[in-house]
């Protein structure tokens, strides 16, 4: 493995910068009376301190966090979403009009959002018609440049995993960081690589508690990573980006472990029946394998199937115009009584 220097990697303006330091970064003990934060001291119409600003670190909800997932709290970050993490990776490592970050298209869209807001050039290698890494196509991409590789696994839209080698092989001889996002892992056969942080400095892994755990409303994405990179990431970021009211529900729902397996149970065995279900429909193509909870279909006139699955009141997300995904839709699982009101549209439109 090439020898990792982080520091190489940070922008000069990020190295030099002073955080901002905020009112509970000064002070994290306890006391009875606040007055440094020019906060209402009469409160708020809401019960629960509401007039306090939050933890800026977060700290009871990464130790919740912790004790789920298997890590050290330092190696923690907490964004609002996974978008928050992806944007900052950009910001501290990616000089703008200079460096360049590769996908692996079709792959989730704002890793090329981020880019261009941030201007920074992206390099496309497009995955194998088996939706897996063309390693000489990237070993072509890379130049001095080249500061992160975004690796989605299971990739959305295509719902397989990445080959774990080759996600190995780029953590031992790429020199920037390697970010595998695995939103989706819950529901994937293959494990996730946070035990692998130990051995890869140059490895950080995204995960959300918007899909399995069902918290797409609070908007809370997760980084985990080197301690020298999540302190980067607590430096750059906005002081108070969890709010109060995320932070407690989201430590309430990790009390309840046992909802999100029975969910994710069911979604992976909806998820298999409901492959078979297509499969058996005269205009269904292909039903790709999934890791995901979703499944990518391809199928004849997928974007007039979209219509009417549309005007039917079934919405469902048209990936027909993007890279080796021609005449696909994507389809989410739902629950037993919605991917049966799927399956009997879809039989009426081939009648």
């Amino acid at each position: 493995m090439n020898e990792f220097n982080l520091d190489r990697l940070v922008r000069e303006n990020i190295r030099r910068m002073t955080p901002y330091s905020s009112a509970r970064h000064e002070f994290t003990g306890m006391a009875s009376v606040y007055l440094d934060a020019n906060e209402n001291a009469f409160g708020s119409p809401l019960p629960d301190n509401y007039n306090r600003y939050p933890d800026p670190l977060q700290h009871n909800l990464k130790e919740k966090i912790s004790a789920v997932k298997g890590i050290p709290a330092q190696h923690i970050f907490l964004g609002n979403g996974s978008d928050e993490a992806i944007d900052l990776l950009f910001r501290i490592f990616c000089e703008p009009g200079k460096d360049n970050v590769i996908i692996f298209p079709p792959t989730y869209g704002m890793y090329e959002v981020c880019a261009e807001v941030n201007n920074v050039s992206v390099k496309k290698v497009p995955l194998t018609p088996a939706f897996q890494i063309d390693l000489e196509a990237l070993e072509a991409a890379v130049d001095e440049n080249s500061k992160l590789i975004f690796v989605c696994s299971p990739n959305n839209p295509t719902g397989n995993s990445i080959h774990r080698p080759d996600i190995e092989l780029l953590l031992n001889n790429f020199e920037g960081l390697v970010v595998v996002d695995e939103a989706y892992i819950n529901y994937a056969r293959q494990k996730t690589m946070i035990p692998e942080l130990t051995e890869y400095p140059n490895l950080v892994i995204l995960q959300t508690l918007s899909k399995a755990w069902g918290l797409a409303g609070l908007r809370l994405g997760m980084a985990f990573a080197s301690n020298p990179v999540t302190e980067l990431m607590n430096r750059v970021k906005y002081p108070y980006n969890i709010n109060t009211a995320t932070q407690r529900l989201a430590e309430e729902a990790l009390t309840r472990i046992s909802s999100v397996n029975n969910w994710t149970q069911t979604t992976v065995r909806e998820r298999e029946e409901l492959a078979a279900a297509l499969v058996s429909l005269p205009f269904i193509t292909t039903v790709y394998p999934s890791d995901a909870n979703f499944l990518l279909v391809k199928m004849v006139n997928a974007r007039t199937i979209y219509a009417y699955l549309a005007e039917a009141g079934i919405i469902v997300r048209d990936r027909s115009t993007v890279i080796l995904c021609d005449d696909c839709l994507r389809i989410t699982i739902g629950t037993p009584d919605e991917n049966r009101q799927l399956l009997e549209a879809l039989k009426k439109y081939s009648a």
